[in-house]
């Protein structure tokens, strides 16, 4: 699922000037702040076509292919983890690769909107792939199908963000951008129910596909792109040079990778801290995990409230005052401070109140992020698509491997069939987000 970069799942000056590559006189290597500001029809159908890829997208990973795993399994739900975990290092290992040859395409239509198109049709294919699945082994590569396709779709849309957007619009946009994504999933769970209740399949997959495939399209018909036939490049992209391209000197591009490190800590926390959510319920509730499901769909309204809030208060808040670094550290401190909450939670009402300080966290943190890395983001002119594949890795390397780091943390002193030590685990998850916040600080191009 996205993502997603996901993900997840990305301009300031950079620290050193890069001289300008040769281009055609469509495509400018401008500076970042010459770009002139977007109007609203770019905007609010950018908003809409990432919601109809998040509604295609996440509507599996929220309840579709938990639908199929147990069709197709019964009584073996780890392979879903087993599934999803595939996605995820499938799009970690492609991800700078696509994106390079992202910026490097030369066509009428743009560098990004073939990559749209492509994402779109591999993604309405992965969706009939997963809904006429024989076996696992075909659910579990229609995923990955899906992951590739939409996941280009919408790593396409974000760059054309990092092409498009000057510094005064980037933390609206992206708080915007998460107040969609904060409601596609609730859109996306509402259409699949009833196909769910009826045991259609193929609805199931691809009515949520089809508000993908409709939002997008209008978005590449109604939003132009200039031709990049003319793109030139020092050199040609050779097969060892595109893999040189998942790496970059850190040292040349520090805040960026202060950025990414930044991310790549907060992501990690918030892993830790989501991944055990139902079992750290039954625990802390002393009730069993069939029971909690109804306490988490419960919690999930108010949490997209508290994202929502977080998500449109701090990437308007972020543009208003032209500040990123300090509304990312009052996000990893809002998370911190609610995985605090609930690791000393000793009863319900606690744990509501921190978990939605943990949802506003997240809010905060995810809009003014990518607000500022299209501030820091290098060589946005040629390489966008690359450095935001590699900014991906902050995302989908916490949800490949926090999940198998975290038992270690709960069974520190465990004793046999004792309660798992959810309290150090929270507590590690939230000095993590914390730790990522301040890593932010050390940005020096962008207030």
């Amino acid at each position: 699922m996205p993502s997603p970069d996901a993900v997840p799942i990305e301009p300031g000056v950079a620290p050193a000037p890069i001289p300008p590559r040769p281009t055609s006189p469509v495509i400018h290597d401008a500076p970042a702040d010459d770009l002139p500001p977007v109007g609203s029809r770019y905007i609010w159908l950018m908003v809409l076509a990432q919601f109809g890829v998040w509604v295609a997208f996440i509507t599996p990973i929220a309840i579709s292919l938990a639908a199929r795993v147990g069709q197709l399994a019964p009584g073996h739900e780890e392979y879903l983890g087993y599934i999803t975990g595939a996605g995820a290092l499938a799009v970690m290992l492609t991800s700078p690769l696509f994106g390079t040859l992202s910026d490097r395409t030369r066509t009428r239509l743009g560098r990004r909107r073939p990559w749209m198109i492509g994402g779109m049709v591999l993604g309405v294919i992965s969706l009939v792939v997963m809904a006429l699945a024989p076996s696992i082994l075909w659910l579990g590569f229609g995923w990955i199908l899906a992951q590739l396709g939409w996941g280009q779709t919408l790593s396409n849309l974000q760059t054309s963000t990092a092409d498009r957007l000057p510094e005064s619009q980037r933390g609206k946009v992206a708080g915007l951008i998460g107040f969609s994504t904060q409601i596609a999933p609730v859109v996306g769970v509402i259409i699949a129910s009833s196909f769910t209740r009826a045991h259609l399949q193929l609805p199931l997959f691809l009515v949520p596909g089809a508000v993908g495939v409709i939002l997008v399209t209008v978005f590449l018909v109604l939003i132009h792109e200039d031709d990049s036939r003319g793109l030139t490049f020092d050199a040609p992209l050779s097969f060892g040079g595109l893999f040189r391209k998942y790496v970059y000197s850190p040292r040349q591009f520090p805040d960026f990778s202060w950025n990414w490190l930044g991310r790549f800590l907060f992501y990690f926390g918030l892993t830790l801290n989501t991944t055990f959510t139902a079992f750290f319920f039954a625990s802390r509730l002393n009730v069993d995990i069939a029971d909690v499901g109804g306490i988490i769909a419960a919690l999930a309204g108010a949490g997209v409230l508290a994202t929502t809030a977080g998500a449109l208060g701090g990437g308007f808040l972020s543009d208003r005052f032209r500040r990123r670094r300090i509304f990312v550290l009052i996000g990893a401190i809002l998370f911190g401070a609610g995985a605090v909450t609930m690791a000393f939670a000793p009863s319900l009402p606690i744990i509501v109140v921190g978990s939605v300080l943990v949802s506003m966290g997240i809010g905060t943190f995810a809009a003014v992020d990518q607000a500022l890395l299209l501030d820091v983001l290098p060589e946005k002119q040629t390489d966008a698509g690359r450095f935001m594949g590699i900014m991906a890795f902050a995302i989908s390397m916490p949800q490949a491997f926090a999940p198998f780091i975290a038992p270690l943390f709960l069974a520190v002193g465990v004793v046999a069939g004792g309660e798992k030590n959810y309290t150090l685990l929270y507590i590690v998850a939230a000095a993590c987000t914390l730790a990522g916040g301040f890593v932010v600080l050390k940005i020096r191009s962008v207030r």
